[in-house]
């Protein structure tokens, strides 16, 4: 399939070749397989970067960025995947998920410690959630870590300061006032989780495509949503048989609402809607 040049007013000139390239990038960076119907995002998100970089054209700048070495080039990077990751996120999304995991946090209530893993955290909507139901579930100073990971920086900068704008959509009054600060003076008009409820996650940045998983404790319960979407099949067996190894004998994997992956019951058997139990 063939990918159409921009030939408009636009500032950059953008060809197959340009496009190709950022895709075969991503891919070798993060994973992600970018569809042909994607150009114009491509366009659009990466010709900040090449302003911001003083790169003349697409050749210039990827050219740049295949080569390069060292913090600068390691930090570019960083940005070249934050622009191109999709970011879609709310609070309690899937809500039948949070009904699910009130019951399995019941189940693990006698263990010394539950351990769990929000793959893709976002702007912070998805692990604060979770942080909710685990207060609910077993109170807010129950012995329960989650370690919330996402590939791209910026989001999780966000997602580590907690503080969102107007009321949080999906939130009901009562975790309103349970969960959350409002803002006063010239934070008028946001809400800020409370620390108590943010102390039991740990925010960090992490690369599902990192040849080496060192994450520490083994998780009892894993939440990746809507995050295979991006991946071709064979980087989704891939990305399973790390999550696999990573959660105890007894644990749980969450999926998005579109994924499906009855074809890998060797290693995840479908319990329930979009829920799998490690086999």
């Amino acid at each position: 399939m063939t990918v159409p040049v921009i030939t408009d007013d636009r500032e950059f000139a953008f060809g197959v070749k340009d496009f190709e390239r950022v895709r075969h990038l991503i891919f070798q960076r993060a994973g992600i397989d970018l569809n042909h119907g994607k150009q114009a995002m491509v366009y659009s998100r990466l010709s900040r970067r090449l302003r911001d970089c003083n790169h003349a054209s697409f050749d210039s700048y990827l050219r740049w960025l295949e080569n390069a070495s060292g913090a600068k080039a390691e930090q570019e990077w960083q940005e070249f995947v934050n622009c191109l990751t999709t970011n879609l996120t709310a609070f309690f999304r899937e809500e039948h998920h949070f009904t699910a995991l009130h019951d399995a946090l019941k189940q693990h209530s006698q263990q010394k410690r539950i351990n769990i893993w929000c793959c893709a955290a976002s702007t912070g909507e998805e692990p604060y959630s979770l942080a909710m139901v685990v207060a609910e579930s077993l109170g807010l100073h129950a012995n329960v870590k989650i370690l919330a990971t996402d590939i791209d920086t910026k989001v999780l900068a966000t997602a580590s300061r907690g503080i969102y704008e107007g009321e949080p959509k999906g939130i009901s009054p009562t975790r309103l006032r349970m969960f959350f600060q409002k803002g006063k003076g010239n934070n008028e008009g946001k809400a800020r989780i409370k620390p108590e409820l943010a102390s039991m996650i740990e925010f960090r940045p992490f690369n599902l495509m990192e040849p080496n998983w060192k994450l520490g404790e083994m998780f009892d319960i894993v939440f990746c949503r809507n995050v295979m979407i991006y991946f071709n099949a064979g980087t989704q067996r891939q990305v399973l048989d790390k999550i696999h190894q990573v959660m105890v004998p007894t644990g749980q994997l969450y999926v998005g609402h579109s994924e499906n992956f009855a074809e890998h019951k060797d290693i995840f058997r479908l319990k329930g809607k979009t829920i799998y139990d490690r086999v």
